[in-house]
C-alpha cells in the first residue's frame, strides 16, 4: 500500500521531498509491517531506474527499504548512485545558437542529459522547419545527433555556443519568427536564489513568452506602500484549449440543455474503510464542519432574489438619475436659446426704432423724407378726425383752416431740411465722383500683391479734381490764394478753345477786376458759384478729362439714345430709362422718379422702408437656402408691398400680428423654393416654429390650410400676367393652364 501511495503522489523537488514525504513514507512502513506479520520482510531494490518514473518514487521505495532493511546499506548506496546520476542530467544549462549565415543568435535553456536530437526537434518546432534539414556544429565539427549536451562538455548551469544552418536553405532558410520588439528581451535568466541552508544558488530560468495577451482580471492594491497585486491569471500561464475542429460559435453550443442521467458506481471502485485486517492511516483526515446554521433551498435563493431586486433598484434609479439631468440639461438650453432669441429680436426691434428716429432727426435720402410725410400724414388724419368728432360748425371750420396752417408750416420746414440735404449729398457726389476719376488703376496678380497704376489720364484728372477743389474753397483762402488758383485754372482751361472755356475765362477775367477793385465777398458768391459750376463741367466733358467717360451715365453717342429714351407722361419730357423705376413687370410705370416722389409728397404720402427691410430679410434667408434663387430677386418693393398689404392683409397669418417691424415671408413648404404661391406670412417668434415642420398637412388644421392656399391663388394670378414671373409657375397649376381654380 505504501508503494502505491508513493505512486500517486505528484513530482516535488528533492529538498520537499526529503524534508516531508520521507518521515511519512518510512512511519507508514513501520506501521504496515507491525499489522501484517505475512507481509515480506524484505524487498529486493531495483537494479536500473526507469526515465519515465518520477524522483518521488524512488524516494519513497528507498525510505521503505530503509526502514525494513537497515542491514543492507550496499544496496542503498547503489540505489542513490543512479539517482545522483538522473539529476545531474535533469540540470539545465544555457544554450547559444548562431543561424548560418543570418548570424542570428538564438538562446534556450536546455537539459544537458537530453541528446542534439531533441535540441534539433525543439529548435525546429522554434523556426517551422523540419528537423532533418538542421546541422548544428561545434568548434567547425558536426555534431552527432546521439550525443548529448553533457557528453560535449557541458556542465549544469554552465553555457555553451553552437553553429547551425540548413542542409537546404533555398527551400528551408534558417529565419528567426520573433518579432523585431522582441529581439532586444533576453530569453535566458540566472536569478541567485537563497535555499534553507544559506548557500546562495544560481538558477538559470528560461522566459516564456504567451502566444496570445492573457485578459487581465483585476486585483488588489495596497494603500500604505502602493505595491499591486494581480490575480492568478496575470501571473500563471494561459489556459490551453485543444482544437477539436468542432464550431463552438453556434446557437447549439451557446444553448444551455438541462438532463438528467442516473449513475451506479461498479463495486471495485468503493471507498477503502479501516476493517478487521485492514488498518487505513487517519494522519491526514481532516474534519469539516458547516459553518452557520443550514439553509434551504427556498432561503437561498429568496436571499439571491433580495439581491438582485437590490442591485436593480440602485441600477434604475442611477438610470432615473441620469434620465432627469439630461432632460434638466436639455432645459436649460432650450430655455438659453429662447432667451437668446427673445434678446436678439429685442435687439433687432430696438435697433430698427432707433435707426427709424434717427431718420427722423437727420434725413438724408429720399426715403427718409418719405418717413417724415408719412408721419406727417398720420399725424394730420388723427388731427381731423378729433376735429371731426369733437366741434361742429364755426369752430370746427376755424380748427381745420388752423389745421392746414400748420400742415403747411410743417411742410415748408421738411422742404427747407429736403433743399439742406440735397445741396449736401450734391457736394458728396460731386466729389465722390472726382475721387473715382482721379483713382488709379488697380489690379490683383497671381501672388495676390495689390498693383497700382496712375496714367496720364488719371494725372490729369487729379490735377483737375485739386483745381475744383481749390476753387469751391473761399472762406480759407486770401485775395492773393484766389488770386493765384484763378489764373491757374483760365491757363489749363485755355488749351482747349471752345465756347465753354470762352465763357469760363471771361468769369475769371470778371472776378479778378472786381477783386481788385475791392468787391466785398458777399457780391462775388453768385459768380464764384458760376466759375465752380462751368468748371464742373467742364471736367465732365471726355474731350477734357478722358477718365470721366466711364462714369458718365448718358452715352457720348447719340445713337445710343434711340433706344434708351422714354417719355414721362407726368412732366413730359424725355429721360432715361435710369430715371424711372424699376418693377417685375419690365415695364415702365410711365412717370419718373421726380414725379413719382412729388406725387407721393403731395398726396398719397407712403413710407416704403418697412416694406424694404422685410424683402432684405426675405433675399438673405432665400440666398443662405439656395444660392442660385432667382424670384426674391425679381419682386420690387412695389410689388412686396402689394403681396402684404392685399394677399395677406398686412397681418401674420397664425396670431394676426400687425406689427410690421416684427413680420417676414418664409416659405410654406421647406422642400420648395419661395415664391409667392408657396409663401407665408408670420411674426419671428412664429417663424422658428413653422421652419421645424416637415409636412404641414398633417400639423396644421384643414381649414387653416384651404386659407393659405387661396391666398396662394390670389398671388399666382396676380403675378402670372408678369411675363418674368410667369416662367417659374407650375406648368400643372391651373392659373398656368388658363383654366379657373376649383372651388374649394
Amino acid at each position: 500500500m505504501s508503494e502505491q501511495r508513493g505512486n500517486d503522489e505528484p513530482e516535488r523537488t528533492e529538498d520537499e521531498e526529503t524534508n516531508t514525504d520521507v518521515p511519512e513514507a518510512a512511519e507508514e512502513a513501520e506501521a504496515q509491517a507491525d499489522l501484517q506479520d505475512d507481509t515480506e520482510p524484505l524487498r529486493e531494490p531495483q537494479k536500473t531506474v526507469d526515465a519515465g518514473n518520477s524522483m518521488a518514487t524512488d524516494v519513497l521505495e528507498t525510505a521503505e527499504e530503509a526502514g525494513t532493511q537497515a542491514d543492507l546499506p550496499e544496496d542503498a548506496e547503489r540505489l542513490r548512485e543512479p539517482q545522483r546520476r538522473e539529476n545531474i542530467g535533469n540540470s539545465t544549462a544555457t544554450v547559444k545558437v548562431v543561424l548560418v549565415p543570418g548570424g542570428h543568435v538564438m538562446t534556450v535553456a536546455f537539459a544537458i542529459g537530453l541528446s542534439i536530437q531533441e535540441l534539433k526537434r525543439h529548435l525546429a518546432a522554434e523556426l517551422r522547419v523540419p528537423a532533418e534539414v538542421l546541422q548544428i556544429s561545434l568548434d567547425g565539427r558536426v555534431v552527432e545527433e546521439q550525443r548529448s549536451l553533457m557528453a560535449l562538455g557541458v556542465r549544469p548551469q554552465g553555457s555553451t555556443r553552437m553553429e547551425m544552418s540548413s542542409s537546404d536553405p533555398a527551400s528551408h532558410p534558417l529565419r528567426p519568427l520573433r518579432p523585431p520588439q522582441h529581439d532586444s528581451m533576453p530569453d535566458v535568466i540566472t536569478v541567485r536564489v537563497q535555499t534553507e541552508e544559506g548557500v546562495a544558488q544560481e538558477v538559470v530560468v528560461e522566459i516564456e513568452r504567451p502566444p496570445q495577451q492573457k485578459a487581465f482580471l483585476g486585483g488588489y492594491r495596497h494603500r500604505l506602500t502602493g505595491a499591486e497585486y494581480h490575480h492568478a491569471a496575470n501571473q500563471t500561464r494561459p489556459k490551453w484549449r485543444p482544437r477539436t475542429g468542432a464550431v463552438v460559435f453556434s446557437r447549439d453550443t451557446q444553448t444551455a440543455v438541462r438532463r438528467s442521467q442516473v449513475q451506479q458506481c461498479p463495486v471495485d471502485v468503493s471507498t477503502q474503510m479501516s476493517g478487521v485486517g485492514c488498518h487505513v492511516s487517519r494522519v491526514n483526515d481532516k474534519l469539516l464542519a458547516a459553518r452557520g446554521g443550514y439553509i434551504t433551498a427556498a432561503e437561498y435563493h429568496d436571499t439571491r432574489l433580495r439581491a438582485v431586486i437590490r442591485l436593480q433598484s440602485f441600477a434604475r434609479c442611477w438610470l432615473a438619475r441620469q434620465h432627469v439631468n439630461r432632460l434638466r440639461r436639455d432645459r436649460d438650453r432650450r430655455l438659453a436659446w429662447l432667451e437668446l432669441q427673445e434678446r436678439r429680436r429685442t435687439e433687432e426691434k430696438e435697433e430698427q426704432l432707433s435707426e427709424r428716429r434717427r431718420r427722423w432727426m437727420n434725413p438724408q435720402r429720399r426715403q427718409d423724407f418719405n418717413l417724415l410725410y408719412h408721419a406727417l400724414e398720420k399725424w394730420r388724419c388723427e388731427e381731423e378726425e378729433r376735429i371731426n368728432s369733437s366741434l361742429r360748425g364755426a369752430e370746427r371750420k376755424a380748427a381745420l383752416c388752423a389745421l392746414l396752417d400748420q400742415e403747411t408750416q410743417l411742410i415748408a420746414d421738411i422742404g427747407r431740411h429736403r433743399n439742406a440735404a440735397q445741396k449736401d449729398n450734391y457736394d458728396k457726389s460731386v466729389k465722390s465722383f472726382l475721387d473715382k476719376s482721379a483713382a488709379p488703376h488697380q489690379w490683383r496678380a497671381a501672388d495676390g500683391r495689390l498693383f497700382k497704376m496712375d496714367s496720364e489720364h488719371t494725372i490729369r484728372a487729379k490735377d483737375l479734381r485739386d483745381l475744383y477743389s481749390n476753387i469751391c474753397t473761399t472762406t480759407a483762402l486770401n485775395q492773393e490764394e484766389r488770386l493765384h488758383t484763378l489764373l491757374t485754372v483760365k491757363h489749363t482751361v485755355k488749351e482747349h478753345a471752345c465756347q465753354l472755356t470762352r465763357d469760363i475765362v471771361d468769369l475769371i477775367d470778371r472776378e479778378v477786376d472786381l477783386m481788385t477793385r475791392a468787391v466785398k465777398a458777399a457780391s462775388l458768391e453768385g459768380l464764384r458759384k458760376r466759375i465752380s459750376t462751368l468748371f464742373l463741367q467742364y471736367i465732365k466733358t471726355p474731350a477734357f478729362n478722358p477718365e470721366v467717360a466711364k462714369l458718365l451715365k448718358v452715352p457720348q453717342n447719340p445713337s445710343q439714345l434711340k433706344n434708351d429714351m422714354f417719355l414721362c407722361r407726368g412732366c413730359r419730357r424725355y429721360l432715361l430709362s435710369s430715371n424711372f423705376s424699376p418693377s417685375a413687370s419690365t415695364r415702365l410705370s410711365g412717370r419718373c422718379r421726380d414725379c413719382t416722389s412729388l406725387d407721393n409728397i403731395a398726396r398719397s404720402r407712403a413710407d416704403l422702408s418697412l416694406y424694404e427691410s422685410i424683402l432684405k430679410r426675405l433675399r438673405a434667408a432665400e440666398q443662405r437656402l439656395n444660392g442660385e434663387a432667382k424670384i426674391p430677386f425679381l419682386l420690387q418693393v412695389e410689388d412686396l408691398r402689394y403681396l402684404v398689404e392685399v394677399v395677406w392683409a398686412s397681418r401674420s397669418a397664425l396670431q394676426a400680428s400687425s406689427d410690421l417691424y416684427n413680420l417676414e415671408f418664409v416659405r410654406w413648404e421647406r422642400q420648395t423654393d419661395w415664391s409667392p404661391w408657396n409663401c407665408i406670412l408670420l411674426s419671428k417668434e412664429e417663424t422658428s416654429g413653422h421652419l421645424q415642420v416637415e409636412d404641414v398637412h398633417k400639423v396644421y388644421e384643414a381649414t387653416f390650410i384651404r386659407r393659405i392656399e387661396h391666398k396662394h391663388t390670389l398671388a399666382r394670378r396676380h403675378f402670372s400676367q408678369i411675363p418674368v414671373m410667369a416662367e417659374h409657375l407650375d406648368p400643372r397649376s391651373p392659373v398656368a393652364t388658363g383654366q379657373p381654380a376649383a372651388a374649394r
